[in-house]
């Protein structure tokens, strides 16, 4: 398996600062934010080509405040193109993969609004973009109130019917209310992308990676299980107290992780 982290996770007043701490941290890649300009785009192919480092996913950054799943067309219009353009990123920088938030259940949007609307626009507007550059849209497990199950997630992958709709498994999301490892052997081989950041299920809350509560020894054999072998990207903040010292330590508990040591 490879190592990635968030570009929001990494210390650093530039992209070049950032991306060669990744790099001498040992991660094979990094994960990156939606970029709105070609000019933009080219510079960080530049950069990560220069350092030697993969730009293997890109955040969508408009599935929160403007949900697939909102009532109003026009938001869902503007939901549409963060996408695009996120897959448009994806194209420019080399990465196989969008993250999605597919839907937000909220007071207003019932759950089967959200799960009607989100497929239609991604079935209808997003896919066939997708398919065409041959970017895999990656749907994630979030605290959005949707998708609860895995019996459900993989349901909803796979009505989609595509190579291109795949499942973003985010191990820290689900230990609220579930086990991650049953959420991975369920999910199988429709698990594209994986997210890691610690989980204490005592207090309810997140934490470094190796101290809380999640078994990793069990995640790490059931993803070896369904034959997964791609990232293992850390979502986590910056550690103002040791920025640099951390993101390291981020690295070795990975190392730990993938090694069965953890």
């Amino acid at each position: 398996m490879k190592k990635g982290i968030c570009l929001g996770s990494l210390p650093g007043e530039t992209l070049e600062e950032k991306l060669n701490l990744a790099k001498e941290a040992g991660f094979d890649g990094v994960e990156i934010n939606t970029l709105t300009s070609e000019e933009e785009r080219r510079r960080y192919k530049e950069v990560a080509d220069s350092v030697g480092i993969e730009l293997h996913s890109v955040m969508n950054s408009k599935h929160w405040a403007k949900p697939l799943s909102d009532p109003d067309p026009k938001v869902r219009d503007e939901s549409v193109q963060g996408v695009i353009d996120s897959i448009e990123t994806a194209v420019a920088v080399g990465a196989d993969a969008v993250l999605l938030v597919p839907a937000v259940v909220t007071e207003n949007v019932t759950y089967e609004e959200a799960y009607e609307r989100s497929q239609a626009e991604i079935k209808n507007r997003i896919l066939p973009v997708a398919e065409e550059k041959k970017v895999y849209i990656a749907v994630e497990n979030v605290w959005n109130k949707f998708l609860l199950s895995p019996i459900e997630f993989a349901r909803y992958v796979d009505e989609f019917e595509s190579e291109y709709l795949v499942a973003y498994f985010d191990v820290g999301n689900i230990v609220l209310y579930g086990f991650p490892q049953h959420w991975i052997k369920t999910l199988g081989k429709r698990i594209k992308k994986v997210h890691v950041k610690g989980f204490d299920a005592r207090s309810n809350r997140f934490t470094w990676l190796l101290d809380g509560t999640i078994n990793w020894r069990a995640v790490i054999d059931a993803l070896r299980e369904v034959g997964y072998d791609g990232y293992l990207t850390a979502e986590l903040p910056i550690d103002r107290d040791d920025p640099i010292g951390r993101v390291k330590k981020i690295s070795e508990d990975l190392d730990k992780i993938i090694e069965g040591r953890a």
